[in-house]
């Protein structure tokens, strides 16, 4: 069943910090950097000294209104997206990139679910616009910088973790790239899972000798399965087995079926995770990002978009095409597609 509001995306704009080579920078990070050249990327982005993930998305969100010739005036909501240790605790960023944009009396909302929060974005987006009428054009700014001082950028989640921002301008009843349903899934055993251990109000401070950097988020997922490789396994297999579930859900809402699917975006993850989801829903690598996901690193809950945007510049959807945007993020775990026809 097709949802009550369609919207579609008018534009879009993205902000990167500085390109590096994953080959001359992987010793600042790791020991054995060949390890981290299996993984398959080939280039990262790392912001300059100074420069903020509030001044990344607005940077971004400037660059869509800018694509979609308005100004921050014509837009009736601001959702902001972040997907790593936020700038400051007690602190709504979502406000500091409306003050960063000159907007004012703008409603502005944050969403802080790591890398599913690109998927939430769009349909918080298109529930406001269910609830009130005069909600017409939306700006959705979503931003990941690590923050080395919590987390290896080379060394947690088998991702390479890359500072990228996207926005998006959508719009009620826009004809193009319309969003046609979404659907999640939320597994809450696995809710610990590579979470920052210190600094939060439960463990303000690491212990004597101890900081996050120290701690090894894989070796606390094994302690959670006892150690039992085959308990593992199974998660694993869950892992593309809940991907398969969740497309096959929002393809059921619109009305769709695997067999319509022109392309498959996943995360920004390594070649062997993105191939894995591509096989779990039938779709070969050639027809998901992996190619993008190389060049870009993982940007968090900015990865789907950024690489929509680069499929649509590089003439790889074309209109008419339905699009799976695909991710799992971890806390939580969720697991997360949004239907997207171009």
């Amino acid at each position: 069943m097709a949802t009550s509001v369609e919207m579609g995306i008018v534009a879009t704009g993205t902000a990167f910090g500085e390109r590096r080579g994953v080959a001359g920078t992987a010793a600042e990070y790791v020991p054995d950097p060949e390890v981290v050249g299996t993984l398959g990327y080939e280039t990262y982005h790392r912001v300059a000294g100074g420069v903020t993930s509030t001044d990344l998305a607005a940077e971004a969100a400037r660059s869509a209104l800018a694509e979609a010739e308005l100004d921050i005036v014509d837009i009736d909501l601001i959702v902001v997206g972040h997907s790593d240790i936020p700038e400051y605790l007690g602190w709504d960023s979502s406000a500091a990139v409306a003050r960063s944009l000159g907007a004012y009396g703008t409603p502005t909302v944050l969403l802080t679910q790591v890398c599913a929060a690109w998927s939430v974005a769009l349909d918080h987006a298109a529930g406001a616009m269910a609830l009130s009428a005069d909600t017409d054009t939306v700006l959705v700014a979503l931003v990941n910088v690590a923050s080395e001082a919590h987390t290896n950028r080379m060394d947690f989640n088998g991702a390479i973790a890359s500072d990228g921002a996207v926005a998006a301008v959508l719009r009620r009843g826009h004809p193009r790239l319309r969003r046609l349903s979404s659907a999640h899934f939320t597994n809450p055993e696995y809710a610990d899972f590579f979470r920052v251990e210190f600094g939060g109000s439960a463990a303000p401070l690491p212990p004597a000798g101890r900081a996050d950097l120290h701690a090894d988020p894989m070796a606390g997922i094994f302690r959670h399965f006892g150690r039992d490789p085959e308990r593992f396994q199974v998660f694993m297999k869950e892992i593309s087995g809940r991907i398969a579930d969740v497309v096959d859900q929002a393809l059921t809402r619109a009305g769709k079926g695997r067999t319509q699917l022109s392309r498959l975006i996943y995360l920004n993850d390594n070649q062997q995770t993105i191939r894995e989801a591509a096989e779990a829903v039938g779709l070969p690598i050639e027809r998901t990002n992996a190619g993008l996901a190389r060049e870009l690193g993982h940007m968090g809950a900015a990865d789907q978009l950024i690489c929509l945007r680069r499929h649509l510049e590089a003439g790889e959807v074309s209109p008419g095409d339905l699009v799976a945007l695909v991710g799992v993020a971890a806390p939580g775990m969720h697991w997360f597609c949004t239907l997207i026809e171009v």
